[in-house]
């Protein structure tokens, strides 16, 4: 059986400020850095990590750093987990860009807004598609009896459940949560190809 604990990264200061973060350089503030340490703290004491897989955003690589203080594994990073690019909203206060651009709040144009690509970004489709293939990718390269640990962001990490769960994109994003540093957690049966999750969300360690 293979672990896959998966884990978002500790509070920004874009976080703070409830701004789109996007590919930004946004740094994590105390708090975060508290939170990573909490994290990692609980990672050795519940797993035995094998190895790390990580978003290369600056805030991913603060997180792991901070997380390397207690686990020693080695870290790749990769592109593949990172979060949405939302190209020309970056920096752009959440609520506001939802009020200036409706067209793009999946709860008013629902599926729609799904596929809408931002002007120099993604949709959060193609987010999708790009976080199950890494997925799919990490399974088939883990060992039956190893625990990985991936590094990631809010909207990969319910991208992800949202397809476990069969669920559509606009439930996916609305009706689930990530908290900074929260754990995921699932269970990989290679004779089956089953996946289990066996916590979401987690963030009970602060």
């Amino acid at each position: 059986m293979t672990t896959i604990v998966a884990v978002r990264h500790g509070e920004t200061t874009w976080n703070r400020k409830q701004l789109l973060q996007g590919w930004s350089p946004a740094r994590l503030t105390d708090l975060g850095r508290e939170q990573a340490d909490k994290l990692g703290a609980t990672l050795a004491e519940r797993y035995e990590i094998d190895r790390i897989r990580s978003s290369d955003l600056h805030r991913t690589e603060e997180t792991v750093a901070i997380l390397q203080e207690h686990v020693d594994a080695p870290v790749t990073y990769d592109s593949a987990w990172r979060e949405r690019d939302v190209g020309v909203f970056q920096g752009l206060p959440i609520d506001e860009m939802f009020e200036r651009f409706p067209a793009y709040e999946l709860g008013e144009a629902g599926s729609d807004a799904a596929h809408r690509r931002p002007d120099s970004g993604e949709s959060l489709a193609a987010v999708r598609d790009r976080v199950v293939d890494r997925w799919e990718t990490t399974l088939a390269e883990s060992d039956p009896s190893e625990t990985v640990l991936i590094a990631t962001h809010g909207g990969p990490i319910r991208l992800l459940l949202g397809h476990l769960k069969g669920l559509g994109i606009v439930e996916t994003i609305l009706d689930q949560s990530q908290g900074n540093c929260a754990i995921t957690e699932f269970a990989v049966d290679h004779e089956t190809d089953a996946v289990r999750i066996v916590r979401e969300n987690d963030t009970s360690h602060y």
